[in-house]
């Protein structure tokens, strides 16, 4: 059996810092009753869960492909182990066909043949120029190229039948469950949104077990330039759009609170100081700054090779570098935004009269100040993630993105701007990123309405 090495990286630390967070909040929560309350309201909102079930579904893949190794070469016994320089992913592990079975270029979706004619030999017919036949994409059907689409068919059928019966099996569990509480799923009264949850699962796996199911034996959706999957670079990049969302919202978050709340409640000569600070933030191109930043950083990658020891490693730490880049450059829009808001909220009665009662004034913030704030910091972070996936796409059009070796949507995008120049258009490597992203910034502020929807104290 191969052995294999475990490889930490920065960004593999704070995504799972991220979730033994997330458990801690959910304890915390689970603790504190008008939380739990509210969390409740979050749980019985059908479109809230449904978008939470899809973002569940991208966070898996991300945590799948935040798990790194690398493997032992061969090597004579006795002999100290030596690994490959590749870092490679549980999620590589799984996909292993898709990030193996490479064409020599592009290749449509479900194609049995190449993209482009190519000058041919062909025995007994001389040099011709033809389609040729790919290496991998419908090799199991042979000859028999014209039956694709049925053979497709047949295989997706089956796949949405197994994935049919798998659902059924967990709606069995979960309605039993219900059952020995007196709950219905679909119908009566319910405090949590099974019905969604179940629908939006059904819907997944009818699409996501033919896709795998088909990905075994077709380029489900096409090969780029270099022949790779483009199902294999959308999975590979739902890691990347994830940590550019949520570590740069961890980088904004502490700053755009505390001094967004410090200087609309304590004002005078505070509030001038922070807001000449994010004035003269604004004042300045966002692209630029984060442009000069990342040249600056690359600079530094480029002078200390003996830092890294894989490619993966100098990748990741300039991902991360562009994470605290644009947090510190977008914590701003929140920062004004909170400040408006405690101006407002500390002329309240119920403010000043535990003002008057001699309450500290970090006891103020703490239990009166922030709670009525955090439907705003919800609603204003989710959407900041959507923008900051969508930011990563720009920036990686100019080429101060992502490092160029690493796969996201900006750079699918960025290299799907080339391939619509060409004839015939290649449009599925673009359509297939933008759907992806699409999905999840979708999903993203749907879940973010239905979160602020049940904190707003106004609705609530």
């Amino acid at each position: 059996m191969m052995g294999f090495e475990i490889v930490i990286l920065w960004s593999d630390v704070l995504i799972w810092l991220l979730v033994l967070a997330g458990i801690g909040v959910g304890v915390l929560i689970a603790k504190n009753p008008p939380l739990l309350a509210a969390w409740r309201r979050v749980g019985a909102n059908r479109v809230g869960m449904a978008s939470a079930t899809i973002l569940l579904a991208f966070i898996v893949i991300g945590l799948l492909d935040s798990m790194h190794y690398r493997l032992q070469l061969e090597g004579k016994p006795g002999q100290k182990a030596s690994y490959a320089i590749e870092v490679l992913s549980v999620l590589d592990a799984i996909a292993m066909p898709l990030r193996t079975r490479n064409e020599k270029t592009y290749s449509a979706p479900f194609a049995t043949r190449l993209y482009a004619k190519e000058t041919m030999d062909v025995p007994g017919q001389g040099t011709i120029r033809d389609y040729p036949r790919l290496k991998h994409g419908g090799k199991h059907l042979g000859e028999n190229e014209g039956d694709a689409a049925a053979d497709a068919g047949f295989a997706a059928f089956k796949a949405m039948v197994l994935a049919l019966l798998g659902w059924l099996g967990i709606y069995g569990v979960i309605a039993a469950v219900n059952r020995k509480k007196g709950r219905k799923i679909f119908f009566g009264e319910r405090t949590f949104a099974w019905d969604a949850v179940l629908v939006t699962l059904l819907l997944i796996l009818l699409i996501a077990v033919p896709l795998f199911t088909l990905s075994s034996q077709y380029h489900v959706f096409g090969t780029d330039k270099v022949g790779q999957d483009v199902l294999y670079q959308i999975l590979k990049s739902v890691r990347t759009g994830l940590i550019i969302g949520l570590v740069t919202t961890l980088v904004m978050l502490p700053m755009a609170v505390l001094l967004g709340i410090i200087a609309g409640y304590f004002r005078g000569w505070v509030d001038d100081l922070i807001q000449y600070i994010y004035t003269v933030l604004n004042s300045i191109p966002g692209v630029l700054l984060i442009a000069a930043a990342v040249l600056m950083m690359q600079v530094v990658i480029d002078t200390h090779p003996q830092w890294f020891s894989t490619a993966a490693e100098r990748a990741d730490l300039r991902l991360l570098a562009l994470c605290f880049i644009l947090g510190i450059t977008s914590w701003t829009g929140l920062c004004r935004l909170l400040r408006g808001e405690t101006l407002k909220l500390r002329e309240l009665e119920y403010i000043q009269a535990a003002q008057a009662f001699g309450v500290s004034n970090g006891r103020i913030i703490v239990r009166h100040i922030l709670p009525n704030l955090m439907h705003i910091v919800i609603i204003a972070l989710v959407m900041d993630f959507s923008g900051l996936v969508l930011a990563e796409a720009v920036l990686s059009y100019v080429g101060i993105g992502v490092d160029p070796s690493m796969t996201s949507f900006g750079t699918m995008i960025n290299n799907a701007r080339m391939e619509l120049g060409r004839e015939p258009v290649v449009w599925w490597s673009l359509a297939a990123a933008f759907s992806a992203m699409f999905i999840l910034v979708l999903a993203a502020n749907l879940f973010a309405d239905a979160v602020r929807d049940a904190f707003d104290p106004r609705v609530a």
